[in-house]
């Protein structure tokens, strides 16, 4: 649960959803070239384009990954 813990904070420092923090992380992560999602309304896209938008910190990208790990 530290991984679900860990995207709730950094959810919040950016204010945004966790599982936007989740895409963006995704997203950013080396190998990664396309994270599959599926979008059933008007509001998933739009929260698709909110992760593709984000920026996280190094820090908070090394918080994700030591609480995947």
């Amino acid at each position: 649960m530290r991984i679900i813990d860990t995207l709730a904070a950094v959810a919040e420092e950016q204010g945004e959803k966790p599982a936007e923090v989740a895409l963006a992380w995704l997203i950013g992560r080396e190998g990664v070239t396309a994270p599959i999602a599926s979008a059933t309304s008007v509001a998933q896209v739009e929260s698709f384009a909110r992760a593709a938008a984000l920026s996280l910190s190094a820090e908070q990208v090394a918080r994700l990954d030591g609480a995947s790990a």
